[in-house]
């Protein structure tokens, strides 16, 4: 395989992984992707992402606290920052939605299940049990500019741990519990906490690992100017 094609297959072949093996990834490989991806762009250099590789014992606490949290009657209703829109519209409401249902039903969870969501929702609360759990904020005082800038090394990240046999999953649901895990990981109030990110080796018996959302054909998103 080609230098060109190997890029090409760790960003086709990347997908959001809902379930890991427990098996450990050496930390020295974790250390050697987060240089890889702050090779990513920003704008004149200012490299504005802030990440926290989270170990076991501040794990344990978080997930904890996060889990009491999903349990209390009092979940957090005001998130961190607005990733979706107040109310969808096409083509943006059909794409959601059955990606939603085809992940449900690839678990088994029918509509109205509220048990079998709330048991996807705690797992994804546990990083999808994942043997490495990172996260990831920007300073408070920062424009989007800087947000696209954290979006381009998380992506870099992504694919740089595909490119070396890992799978991982990008979790904006952290931003909604985000005065947990300011808590348990000691984030001061001048960061935004943006999102999780999981990493380690796919469970291939997991059947929600089956899921490939559908992309949409490039003519579709583009237009060719003359």
């Amino acid at each position: 395989m080609t230098n060109a094609h190997a890029v090409e297959h760790a960003i086709t072949s990347r997908r959001a992984i809902r379930a890991f093996l427990p098996d450990p990834v050496d930390p020295a490989l974790i250390r050697r992707l987060i240089e890889v991806a702050a090779q990513a762009p920003s704008g004149t250099n200012m490299q504005p992402w802030k990440l926290r590789v989270i170990g076991p014992q501040t794990r344990e606490r978080l997930e904890h606290a996060l889990i009491a949290a999903l349990d209390s009657p009092e979940l957090p209703t005001e998130e961190e920052y607005r990733y979706y829109p107040q109310t969808f519209r096409e083509p943006y409401l059909s794409r959601r939605r059955k990606v939603g249902w085809d992940l449900y039903g690839l678990l088994g969870v029918t509509k109205g299940d509220t048990a079998g969501m709330k048991r996807q929702t705690a797992a994804n609360l546990r990083f999808f049990g994942a043997p490495v759990a990172l996260m990831l904020t920007v300073d408070r005082d920062l424009e989007i500019g800087s947000w696209l800038d954290l979006g381009m090394f998380v992506q870099s990240l992504l694919v740089a741990a595909q490119g070396n046999g890992l799978q991982s999953c990008p979790q904006a649901i952290f931003a909604r519990y985000h005065p947990v895990v300011r808590r348990e990981l000691a984030i001061p109030e001048d960061e935004v906490v943006v999102c999780g990110i999981a990493i380690g080796r796919a469970d291939p018996d997991a059947p929600q690992n089956g899921l490939v959302p559908e992309r949409e054909p490039v003519e579709n998103f583009t237009t060719w100017l003359d």
